[in-house]
């Protein structure tokens, strides 16, 4: 009895099953391909919001957990499966509940979201990757590895970087759930912020492509820079011996 529950588990039982990864890649690809064919994009523009800000409004005040709900699930839905959108998300959210509770509701989903996606990425494709060019990718797993949260981070406040992308090129590296949560929600932050705030001022924007000022950009820029440094330190200055 007692060897038996220390035998080791066959090793198909701790790898994706193919059946699993088929079911996974088909919900991506059906959700993804809804969106597209019923034109759901049509109802994700700035016009569509302002003209129908009277009516979010007075939902939100009526039902306002429902409305939270509905916002963070909405959220979630958009980033898991890389959907277009999340600007008008968040500026929508930070004029319905205001800068600091939107900035939070948007994290809530943004993060949870994005774990989806990392998750998804790393069930369907790592074993692949590492079987084709794991070798020729060691020294890098094993630098990002090392400094994990500070790369996440900092790929997270640099805005020339698509979040999306962020989200399944880390499910290939060998970054720990935690580290990319963490990383993940520190470094959403300040963008939240900005445009939740923006939000706020709905009635005096007339374009998205306003809110992408090259100040602010510049600004998130050398701030994801600044957490690079200690690695920069390290690696350069004081090499490990």
């Amino acid at each position: 009895m007692s060897r038996d529950r220390h035998m080791p588990m066959p090793e198909s039982s701790s790898r994706p099953s193919a059946r699993g990864k088929f079911i996974v890649a088909a919900v991506f690809l059906v959700v993804i391909g809804a969106f597209y064919f019923f034109d759901l994009m049509a109802y994700l523009s700035l016009d569509m919001l302002k003209a129908n800000r009277d009516k979010l409004l007075a939902f939100t005040e009526k039902h306002y957990a429902q409305a939270v709900l509905l916002f963070i699930l909405l959220y979630i839905a958009q980033t898991a499966f890389s959907l277009p959108g999340a600007t008008l998300l968040t500026l929508t959210g930070g004029f319905l509940f205001g800068t600091l509770l939107a900035a939070l509701y948007v994290n809530i989903g943004a993060t949870t979201g994005a774990t989806l996606a990392f998750l998804a990425a790393r069930y369907l494709f790592r074993d692949w990757v590492e079987h084709r060019v794991g070798d020729r990718l060691e020294a890098f797993q094993g630098g990002f590895a090392r400094n994990a949260f500070l790369y996440l981070l900092t790929l997270r406040l640099i805005p020339i970087f698509p979040f999306f992308v962020v989200n399944l090129l880390s499910g290939l590296t060998r970054i720990s759930v935690g580290t990319y949560v963490a990383a993940t929600a520190l470094g959403i932050i300040p963008g939240s912020l900005a445009y939740t705030f923006a939000g706020r001022q709905l009635g005096t924007i007339d374009s998205l492509a306003e809110l992408a000022s090259p100040r602010l950009l510049l600004a998130f820029t050398v701030l994801g820079l600044l957490f690079l440094m200690p690695v920069v330190y390290r690696k350069f200055v004081r090499p490990q011996p």
